[in-house]
């Protein structure tokens, strides 16, 4: 399944989910006013014709009734998604997850934390989202981890104390692949509602549990028992569709993310290593945090403990047999008898024993085996098929992750350090918008000074040599890098940032294909993350409704990729009959690019996800209709896809 169709298929366990809830509300609803009938009727005066007499009065109080516990059950739930709005990091942190700043000597200096930063941002960069946070639940012994957020510019990545003491580098990395393909299929949105939907439907029970507490002796104390043991009772219909809710939501997500990351890796032995020893050893993925009830169906494993009907993942062992066909259940026992005593580790880059420095006994001390990959020269030029490239959305493979290795491992130390600084990330970025010659590199400066001062100025100038002798490719994921530390800053500070940048780009008057690409990428990735719960999770609009913005950005691709006005003429018809054949569109690309583009992908990025696909099967086609795809070029294809939520991989895949 390719990633439009996961997105259409995000899109059904929406309308199921509401479904389900709207059928637990009526049942809540119904209970309650059953509860309130009986106490009304009891309360009157215990006589039957006292109750007749009040049956007319009673229709108003069941009608008050609903109100009040829809309203209940409404404003709850809104609440809830409202104080989840900030995004992937307010969830980790409301189940007790510590924050590891990459730039705090503790975290930078810590073998277990460098290893699962450097996984995490290689992931990253390979999958073409940016950096996310990453979080640690420090008092978790069990193997687990999530992801959250509402899109990948605010997602958070979450592992467990028990991923970083058990997990070997080849296993920690499958099931850090797991969860970013719940960041690049759209999962993450949906856990983010279902939890605002599961705390409005467990509310009443929640009501019943106070009132039992402040419950007193006095007269009407029976009564406000009674009431309260009843809506306890009635929350357990809450709980009841709410476990269903989330059984029915995540099962069939956890195969598919378990394939993902296999063919992400390319090895099956990570992710599976990982699921047998939460088979094998007495912690399993089981939490302690109280919170783990309404986030289970977030977990790589189960955290909770449920019985088969309610369980929100499938059973360990298919999970291992669908990526390990030859798995032997012994294998299980060999892991628990070598974990019961557990030895010290050597704490050497590539050991494959230990993350955090402990190791089972007898534990190899083999070193890592993957090898980077070598990134293409400066004026390399691919040829592209479009079938192949529109697989490669939010599905990178091995190649990519060996490219993205090779590109991490490349960016000197210094700039990463800096991009890891919330007071140097911003430097970071700006210096990759300066431009190669010194006289306009000195308006851009002076531009620097008037906005941020005479210290930015100079860290800048610091640094822009290092940036200077980037690769290509380096350039954008060294502002992927710097994102989580740019999010950091006051909502003033990064608009005014994003006008500077802005600025910076058209200080001569025109605009290269590397600085749109950088300006557009930190408006698309940082901004965004101001306020990610009103980022459209999928759009509705058709091709037909976008016939304009496909004619700009398919004409603007075209023009920059061929040098001849007659070859990107013939390269914006066979782009625009990939997406709208019959259009018969005219080639009349636009004057000012900039402006053209920035007005088209917001619209076109509300498209439904079939018409995505096709969007993104034309651009490829038109910006390679030359045979021949520079590195820049491919850059700015990435972008695009980028502004559109469909993520590319650094290596686009090439024609056979």
């Amino acid at each position: 399944m390719n990633f439009f169709a996961q997105q259409d298929r995000a899109r059904a366990q929406t309308r199921r989910m509401l479904v389900l809830f709207t059928i637990a509300v009526v049942c809540i609803v119904a209970a309650v006013d059953l509860v309130v009938a009986i106490a009304f009727g009891v309360m009157g005066d215990g006589h039957r014709n006292a109750y007749r007499a009040a049956a007319s009065p009673q229709t108003g109080v069941l009608v008050a009734t609903t109100l009040v516990v829809l309203a209940v059950i409404g404003c709850s739930m809104l609440y809830k998604i409202s104080s989840l709005r900030a995004g992937g990091g307010v969830v980790a942190r409301q189940l007790g997850a510590t924050l590891l700043d990459p730039h705090d000597p503790a975290v930078a200096g810590n073998f277990a934390y460098k290893r699962l930063r450097n996984v995490v941002e290689e992931i990253a960069i390979a999958s073409g989202v940016p950096v996310p946070e990453v979080y640690v639940l420090e008092n978790e012994p069990g193997i687990n981890a999530f992801a959250s957020g509402y899109t990948s510019s605010d997602a958070a990545i979450t592992v467990t104390r028990g991923c970083l003491d058990k997990l070997t580098r080849d296993e920690l990395q499958g099931v850090i692949a797991h969860e970013f393909s719940h960041v690049l299929n759209g999962d993450m949105r949906l856990n983010i509602r279902l939890m605002g939907v599961l705390f409005g439907i467990l509310v009443i029970g929640i009501v019943g549990s106070k009132m039992l507490q402040w419950s007193g002796r006095g007269r009407d104390s029976n009564w406000q028992v009674f009431l309260g043991i009843a809506l306890l009772i009635i929350g357990s219909i809450g709980l009841f569709f709410g476990r269903l809710i989330k059984a029915g939501v995540s099962r069939q997500r956890e195969y598919l993310a378990d394939a993902s990351a296999v063919q992400f890796t390319r090895q099956s032995q990570g992710i599976a290593g990982a699921l047998k020893k939460i088979a094998g050893l007495a912690e399993g993925s089981k939490l302690e945090t109280s919170e783990r009830e309404e986030a289970a169906h977030m977990f790589f494993g189960d955290g909770v403990g449920y019985s088969a009907l309610f369980a929100t993942h499938p059973p360990l062992h298919k999970r291992i047999l669908a990526i390990d066909p030859q798995f032997d259940p012994q294998e299980l026992v060999a892991i628990a008898k070598a974990w019961s005593a557990p030895v010290e580790a050597v704490d050497e880059e590539g050991a494959e024993v230990s993350i955090s420095g402990l190791a089972p006994a007898g534990a190899s001390r083999a070193r890592a085996s993957a090898t980077p990959g070598v990134l293409p020269p400066v004026d390399a030029a691919i040829a592209l098929t479009p079938n192949k490239v529109v697989t490669q959305v939010a599905h990178p493979g091995s190649d990519d992750y060996r490219a993205a290795s090779a590109i991490h491992t490349t960016i000197a130390d210094t700039l990463r350090a800096y991009a890891y600084s919330a007071e140097r990330a911003p430097q970071v970025v700006l210096a990759l918008a300066l431009d190669a010659g010194a006289d306009l590199r000195a308006k851009q400066l002076g531009l620097i000074e008037k906005y941020f001062g005479t210290a930015t100025r100079a860290g800048i100038e610091e640094i822009a040599a290092d940036v200077a002798n980037l690769h290509p490719m380096q350039r954008l994921p060294l502002a992927q890098l710097a994102f989580p530390a740019l999010r950091k800053r006051a909502r003033g500070e990064l608009q005014t940032f994003v006008i500077v940048l802005r600025q910076l780009i058209q200080t001569d008057g025109r605009v290269q294909l590397e600085e749109y690409c950088l300006a557009t990428l930190v408006s698309a990735q940082v901004i965004e993350a101001l306020d990610p719960s009103k980022t459209a999770a999928g759009g509705s609009s058709k091709l037909t409704d976008c016939a304009t913005e496909i004619i700009t950005v398919v004409a603007t691709i075209a023009r920059y990729g061929n040098d001849d006005a007659a070859e990107a003429a013939r390269a914006f018809q066979l782009g625009m009959h990939e997406v709208l054949p019959d259009a018969n569109a005219r080639y009349a690309p636009p004057e000012d690019f900039v402006r053209a583009l920035d007005a088209a992908l917001p619209k076109l990025d509300r498209l439904v996800p079939a018409g995505k696909e096709l969007l993104v099967r034309g651009l490829t086609r038109a910006v390679g209709a030359d045979g021949m795809v520079s590195v820049s070029e491919a850059e700015l294809l990435r972008t695009i896809c980028a502004a559109l939520h469909c993520p590319l991989p650094p290596l686009l895949e090439q024609a056979a």
